[in-house]
């Protein structure tokens, strides 16, 4: 139980990390200023500044998020995203000196002192130092750089009013123009539509990228690989009036060769009804026979990959259960990564689309965090390469689903953008707030039907 909670939480919190990346590396590029990167939900637990953001650790651990400066529902920058922005300029300002302090010479200002009180005394220092001027700047000396206009106009508010708090009013409620500008650069909202829709987007592709990626890693591991060894030959089925038994190992089909059960399977599903010439081996006496039958598989309902039941060809036989590992050189790798990238995709995309039109009772596919829990613990029990493959899937389900245009996911807020592209402008705050409260309520409702399906599954065994 112990290795299921661990492995599902590792496993998790590694596509949360690849998915938030995403979302946080493409807004830094498009000059977007990323106030926080959380690992989990709050409340937060502890975090850390470097640079412009705080990196933090938040107590609910199935979930993530990037905050962006001005990323909330508003159509227009109001008093709140501009003291946000001074907020954070301020803590820019905090932490360069810090950082030159530690290099340099000791801080006279404690660390421990609030925040507030800290910047009215490096204010003031600075606006002092300012005022002084000299060849060499003063500024420059105490923060290893140059006041930036949006720091200078809040330095010298600060040390006009004697208090960050009365600096914040009055710089909020008349905002020079440079501010304003400063501020509309590096916010979420005012950036373009083309801009907007890359960051949203980038946290679902990064999970999707991040398939093959560890798909690479797998196969350069090494891969379990299950032998095209017969277990069990089923009654009344082709295989059993061809005469195949257990411990048959199956060598080619149509004299194409058969390294694996998946090829098995993959070539007697293709054969629509054809008669296929079977080559095997046979363990008998202490000796091994090569012989060879034909055989003509007949249809037969079994549960379809994609979930639910569905008429597959079939032989009537099931693996032994024999395993080896195969392993690939790096470059061979990367292209068999690629390939079972696009066979998952097409697989999940076939299950989706089975539910959807009620092929596959929900019941039976969707799972919560206990099936995820349970599902990594026996992934983890098998191996590394297990695991991996595992987690291959879950972040392609999740960058897959991310995509779907239902308010509170990146799907939902790219439909907004698409709507905002048709129509030259966004729609109305009322209507996206109606519309992520209802997304809300679907996800709730969502989440609430996978955990009552997880614990109905426990208690059926």
């Amino acid at each position: 139980m112990l290795l299921s909670i661990v492995a599902a939480v590792a496993v998790l919190a590694l596509l949360i990390i690849v998915h938030e990346t995403g979302h946080f590396l493409v807004a830094k590029r498009v000059g977007v200023r990323v106030l926080r990167f959380s690992l989990g939900y709050p409340p937060k637990l502890f975090g850390v500044r470097w640079g412009e953001t705080e990196y933090a650790v938040s107590a609910a651990p199935f979930g993530g998020y990037v905050r962006m400066l001005g990323d909330e529902v508003a159509e227009e920058l109001g008093v709140s995203d501009v003291k946000a922005y001074l907020r954070e300029v301020g803590r820019d300002l905090l932490s360069r000196s810090d950082q030159k302090t530690r290099i340099g010479q000791s801080a006279s200002a404690s660390p421990a002192a609030a925040e507030d009180e800290r910047l009215l005394e490096l204010a003031t220092r600075l606006a002092a130092l300012s005022a002084q001027g000299g060849r060499a700047s003063r500024v420059e000396q105490q923060l290893g750089r140059e006041l930036r206009p949006e720091e200078r106009l809040l330095v010298e508010e600060v040390a006009r009013q004697g208090s960050v708090e009365k600096a914040f009013d009055a710089l909020s409620e008349a905002p020079p123009a440079s501010l304003v500008n400063a501020l509309r650069r590096q916010a979420f909202p005012t950036q373009p539509l083309r801009k907007r829709i890359a960051i949203v987007l980038a946290g679902p592709l990064a999970n999707i990228a991040f398939v093959p990626i560890i798909l690479t890693a797998v196969f350069v591991y090494g891969v379990p690989r299950l032998l095209p060894v017969i277990g069990q030959v089923k009654p009344n089925l082709p295989a059993q009036r061809a005469g195949l038994r257990a411990g048959d190992r199956i060598v080619s089909i149509d004299r194409r060769p058969v390294a694996s059960w998946d090829e098995l399977s993959t070539l007697i599903k293709a054969s629509d009804g054809q008669a296929l010439k079977i080559e095997f081996e046979r363990q008998e006496q202490g000796a091994r026979r090569s012989l060879a039958t034909v055989i003509r598989a007949q249809r037969e309902s079994e549960r379809a990959p994609a979930g639910g039941n569905a008429a597959q060809w079939v032989i009537g036989v099931l693996p032994r259960g024999d395993v080896a590992i195969e392993r690939f050189g790096p470059f061979s790798a990367a292209v068999q990564a690629l390939s079972e990238t696009a066979t998952m995709t097409i697989a999940l995309v076939e299950g989706l689309a089975r539910i959807f039109t009620g092929a596959t009772p929900l019941r039976e596919t969707l799972g919560g965090p206990i099936m995820i829990a349970r599902l990594a613990g026996e992934q983890a029990h098998q191996g590394v390469a297990n695991l991996g493959l595992f987690m291959a899937m879950l972040s392609l389900e999740l960058g897959i689903i991310n995509l779907f245009p239902v308010p509170m996911l990146d799907g939902g807020h790219l439909l907004f953008f698409a709507i905002e592209g048709m129509r030259g402008r966004p729609l109305q705050v009322r209507h996206r707030e109606l519309a992520q409260q209802a997304g809300l309520v679907l996800l709730v409702a969502l989440m609430a039907f996978v955990i009552f399906n997880d614990i109905t599954r426990l208690a059926q065994g």
